[in-house]
């Protein structure tokens, strides 16, 4: 791990999170449409793809911060500490070493445990040809980042939406195909991304009567 200054720590920590707010942003204007027209060809419902999308997100990120916490507590057990952290603390020793060493995340076996975590999903009204591998790329792309995102200070994540829930002007934008007088979320399309229960980017909706 690199000895920097703290001021040099503040910028490079700046750096990185602005690039995974700015990747968030991306995988939400370009992945998730990808990920939409594969699924639009086994799927007619719109709805229910993007019902499916949303929760390969959710599902991403609980992945990768399962696979975080169990990489960090390995790594608190097997790296030499004392020599990584020098002045600083383990906690941020074992946080950059996560950062600077990205090969140490088995992305795939999160990839695998998404996937199979939807197939088994019995509130997914899908036709059973639909082969959820067709969603690796955004998967992988949502666990790579998520993991990432852990290893900031504080932690980027995102927030879990209930179906019902009353439309927070605050934390999501209306889908266009929304009922734009209606109180209530009818389902999600896009998770809020937030830093210590504050919005950092905006998710998306569809409210309806």
């Amino acid at each position: 791990v690199k000895s920097w200054s703290p001021a040099q720590s503040r910028r490079v920590h700046a750096s990185r999170r602005a690039c995974l707010i700015a990747r968030f942003n991306f995988i939400y204007a370009k992945d998730r449409l990808d990920a939409e027209a594969r699924l639009r060809t086994f799927i007619c419902d719109m709805e229910v793809v993007q019902r499916i999308i949303y929760l390969a997100v959710v599902e991403s990120f609980r992945a990768a911060r399962m696979a975080f916490w169990k990489l960090k507590i390995h790594l608190k057990e097997t790296l030499p500490l004392c020599h990584l952290a020098g002045p600083g603390s383990v906690e941020l020793a074992i946080l950059d070493y996560m950062a600077c060493h990205k090969d140490v995340y088995d992305v795939c076996c999160s990839v695998q445990e998404v996937i199979c975590t939807l197939s088994m999903n019995p509130k997914l009204p899908c036709p059973v040809e639909v082969d959820f591998a067709v969603l690796s790329c955004l998967i992988r792309e949502l666990c790579c980042l998520a993991f990432q995102m852990q290893t900031l200070l504080p932690a980027l994540d995102i927030a879990v939406g209930v179906d019902g829930e009353l439309f927070n002007k605050c934390m999501y934008y209306r889908s266009c195909d929304s009922d734009f007088t209606a109180c209530f979320v009818a389902y999600h399309v896009w998770p809020a991304l937030m830093e210590n229960g504050n919005v950092i980017v905006k998710g998306e909706v569809v409210t309806k009567r």
